[in-house]
């Protein structure tokens, strides 16, 4: 049975975390299929923009902890096989922002800990009502350090330490209101309206949104000057592009562009 499951939808790509009946919680293997999945669509150019899902009632209910368990108990105390894990988790939430495509959360029912951890890497999300949000690892006496990471560079500081301190939940509406779900819709809408979004992405120049995306995160991690000094070179290479200058001859000719791309 595969653990992801890949659907295209034309230039949208669906990727199902599928294991229902474990809360598609995020064991070894499915880590593992994650990542394929990320790299064959990191070099799919008919792909523009993509979906991450969850089967059955939750999104991720985080790491597979009966997984975790097993490692710990190995004779020499399972150290290695735990870094072994954390860093394939982390190789996984570190390629989101540097894929091409803009990568959208369609999150229906619980997100916790690194499932909190793999909206909080997606570019975007869009949550059902009801839906649930949290680290809560420290409720077990493991402290959610690895998905803290994302976390605190999507919210703002005082609300990722309430989170992580206590344990809590927050509901969907939210975490829209401190900006880790930028929609929230019924439940019976979550795929329409997520699937909407990730088309009206798609149907802008491709070529356009993989330049933007990458300085978005770039100049992130710059400062002020760098980061204008920066974004300056890439404009004017993006507005150099032949399909740039064919949407700029549109907008004035009030015609819709023939983009290749």
């Amino acid at each position: 049975m595969a653990l992801v499951i890949r659907e295209d939808s034309g230039p949208v790509a669906r990727l199902t975390l599928n294991r229902p009946d474990a809360l598609n919680a995020l064991s070894s293997a499915m880590l593992g299929e994650l990542q394929a999945a990320l790299d064959a669509l990191a070099e799919d150019r008919a792909i523009r923009a993509v979906v991450i899902a969850g089967a059955g009632r939750a999104f991720c209910a985080g790491h597979d902890l009966a997984e975790l368990r097993a490692a710990r108990e190995e004779p020499d105390g399972g150290a290695w096989r735990l870094r072994a894990l954390f860093d394939t988790c982390s190789r996984v939430m570190q390629t989101l922002p540097r894929l091409p495509q803009p990568v959208i959360a369609e999150v229906g029912g619980l997100a916790t800990a690194a499932g909190c951890q793999l909206v909080a890497s997606c570019d975007l999300a869009v949550a059902a009502e009801g839906s649930r949000f949290g680290v809560n690892g420290v409720n077990i006496g493991l402290f959610c350090s690895t998905p803290m990471v994302a976390l605190t560079r999507n919210v703002p500081r005082k609300t990722a330490f309430e989170l992580l301190v206590t344990g809590s939940f927050a509901d969907a509406a939210r975490a829209r209101e401190f900006g880790l779900v930028n929609r929230v819709v019924p439940p019976e809408d979550l795929t329409s309206g997520t699937m909407a979004l990730a088309a009206e992405i798609a149907g802008k120049l491709g070529k356009a949104v993989r330049i933007g995306k990458r300085a978005f995160y770039e100049q992130l991690e710059m400062e002020l000057a760098e980061a204008y000094a920066y974004t300056g070179e890439v404009i004017v290479a993006n507005m150099m592009e032949p399909e740039t200058t064919e949407g700029v001859a549109a907008f004035l000719e009030k015609r819709d562009p023939a983009w290749k791309d």
